[in-house]
């Protein structure tokens, strides 16, 4: 902590001295660098943090820029009252640019968002009020408490100032629930849904940081130049930000800042060969991008793995067996017990291929209800239609008694219903800890205007959640890897790692999907005693699995499925018995496996 106070006390010390060391004109070039520095921050937010390929943050700089112009000098505005309207109409902007994020992605999303910054250019150029390919000259320089901020060596001063509260600002949003869960949707979107993220918000949301910081390095740009023009907003210079971002690190905020800066130097000195400057920028970006993905931040970071891995054999951690916390019996609901769940004949069709064809059954509160079937019997898909990932074609679900049809994943997690999956889908750039906070948050997006006006009390809330995430992480005994990544951990737990999050949402309803897939004879007993103490603290839980002896032994009810129907539903000593279970899923042979059959006789003996 003090090594860091320390760094922070030399920059900030040797930042406040700049101007007395510098030239007029290379005074000039750190403040455009400072601007791009906000620029870069606010693709940062989008891009790294959010995983939005948003190629219109330059066109967000220029609505920001033309905007202040335009009020200044056309309707006799102050400059702060123009720049608040410009970082406004900038955010506003960027939400409409967001929208085709709402549909698409990755690639997709930034050949749009790049069109759209195409489309920018084109208008100021036809634009008469916007000046044209001539541009707004004449504009006023900030005045701040009386002082005329149209020396290069006082606006620094100011860009200073709000550089250092925009940073701050986004290692607010970063280190937070919302910059948390801004990063789980970049990992994974549809698990981040599952554990209750209003995906399609945060990503508008992203998209806002975007305009934020753009249209605010807009505005200070006109009043440093005092002169704006389509030229300064084309795309030349929006590749010269990616590559800021790119080379500095996307998911690095100190790596994007010194990017930012470093290529604005580098930039000034290659001036005289700007030819050359984008053929190696681009040959840079291409280098970083297949050699080193995390950019120059992430290089210490690589450099200490590779030699770890040289100099010590890298092994999975495993984490220490569970120790169950009930110590009542394990007793099944009885018929009086009201129904968490109804499935009322649903129907799921992909382009004609029924994936379910009308599936109907019902689950009692507080039951362990077994879900089996041969692969491609639509036992996921039937997950995903109760998880809200997907909409059925037909049919009614209702949980605890409401109808849940129609709801989304992360609506549905608000309700009370968790699921892990069958591949492992955890956040594998965050930690262990961060999984679980993700889990914890059930905080709506609506609960972010915090962040501007009760700050302090987003930081009590982190304190309380990172408490309650240390409990979690203590009773399934993972305390010792809380700060390790996903892929750290042996397979089996990471698998517990993802029922813990799905616990740590508190859910009435758990769907898990295959958790004993890969799992040994010791996992699967301890994953047979997690299930068996998740039921006795009241959660219902739906189970797919292929491990019939976990299945038998601990499931109250078993739905045997076959082609999209359910063939068998009952008593797993029941169900094992059925002709049209054993010939669809358990093989023709008349003889079973033995550890069905002990779990079969175990049934009996408690019937």
């Amino acid at each position: 902590m003090i090594k860091k106070l320390s760094v922070i006390v030399v920059i900030g010390a040797s930042a406040l001295a700049l101007p007395y060391m510098l030239s007029r004109y290379s005074m000039h070039v750190i403040d455009v660098g400072l601007i791009f520095c906000l620029l870069a921050i606010g693709l940062y937010l989008s891009l790294g943090v959010a995983g939005q390929f948003d190629l219109a943050q330059i066109a967000l700089f220029g609505v920001g820029a033309y905007t202040s112009a335009i009020l200044t000098t056309h309707l006799g505005l102050g400059y702060w009252i123009a720049a608040v309207v410009g970082i406004a109409v900038a955010v506003l902007v960027s939400l409409l640019v967001g929208i085709p994020a709402l549909r698409v992605q990755s690639h997709y999303l930034a050949i749009v968002t790049l069109g759209l910054s195409l489309a920018f250019v084109s208008l100021v150029y036809n634009l008469p009020f916007a000046g044209q390919a001539a541009g707004i000259s004449g504009l006023p320089a900030p005045v701040f408490f009386g002082i005329d901020m149209r020396d290069d060596y006082l606006i620094y001063f100011l860009e200073l100032a709000v550089l250092i509260i925009g940073i701050a600002f986004a290692a607010f949003i970063v280190h937070t629930r919302l910059g948390r869960r801004l990063r789980a949707m970049r990992d994974d979107s549809l698990a981040a849904a599952a554990m209750g993220a209003e995906v399609p918000l945060l990503r508008m949301t992203a998209f806002a940081f975007g305009g934020l910081y753009g249209g605010l390095a807009g505005v200070l740009y006109s009043g440093l130049i005092r002169f704006v023009a389509p030229e300064s907003f084309n795309l030349a210079n929006m590749f010269f930000l990616l590559a800021m971002v790119v080379i500095g690190g996307r998911h690095s905020l100190p790596g994007v800042v010194v990017g930012a800066l470093a290529l604005t130097l580098m930039r000034e000195a290659l001036a005289d060969f700007s030819t050359y400057a984008m053929l190696a920028y681009g040959a840079v970006v291409v280098l970083i991008v297949v050699f080193a993905p995390t950019g120059l931040a992430g290089i210490p970071t690589r450099l200490v793995a590779l030699w770890r891995r040289g100099h010590h054999q890298v092994s999975a951690k495993s984490v220490s067996p569970y120790v169950a916390r009930s110590t009542s019996a394990d007793v099944a609901p009885g018929p009086e017990s009201p129904l968490a769940l109804e499935i009322e004949n649903i129907v799921m069709s992909f382009k004609g291929l029924k994936a379910l064809a009308g599936i109907s059954t019902s689950v009692r509160k507080g039951e362990i209800r077994g879900i089996v079937g041969p692969n491609g019997s639509g036992k996921t898909t039937l997950f995903n239609v109760l998880s809200g990932i997907h909409a059925p074609t037909s049919g009614t679900v209702k949980t605890f008694g409401r109808v849940s049809t129609a709801s989304t994943a992360y609506g549905l997690s608000h309700t009370g219903i968790a699921r892990t999956f069958q591949n492992l889908r955890l956040f594998q750039k965050l930690t262990i800890r961060e999984n679980i906070l993700v889990g914890l948050d059930r905080s709506r997006l609506s609960w972010a205007w915090r962040y501007i006006l009760h700050p302090i009390g987003v930081l009590r809330s982190e304190r309380d959640l990172r408490n309650n995430a240390d409990e979690i992480l203590e009773r399934y005994g993972l305390s010792e890897f809380a700060n390790s990544a996903p892929g750290e951990l042996s397979y089996g737990a990471q698998r517990r790692v993802e029922i813990a999050r799905a616990m740590a949402t508190s859910p009435k309803l758990l769907l898990l999907d295959e958790p004993a897939a890969g799992l040994n004879g010791d996992e699967v007993n301890q994953l047979k005693a997690i299930v068996q103490d998740i039921r006795a603290g009241g959660v219902t839980v739906l189970i797919i699995e292929h491990h019939m002896g976990l299945i038998m032994s601990m499931c109250d009810r078993v739905t045997v499925l076959a082609t999209g129907s359910i063939i068998a539903d009952g008593l797993p000593s029941e169900v094992v018995r059925v002709p049209a279970v054993i010939e669809a899923y358990l093989g023709d042979d008349a003889e079973l496996d033995k550890d069905i059959l002990e779990a079969t006789v175990t049934e009996e003996e408690k019937a």
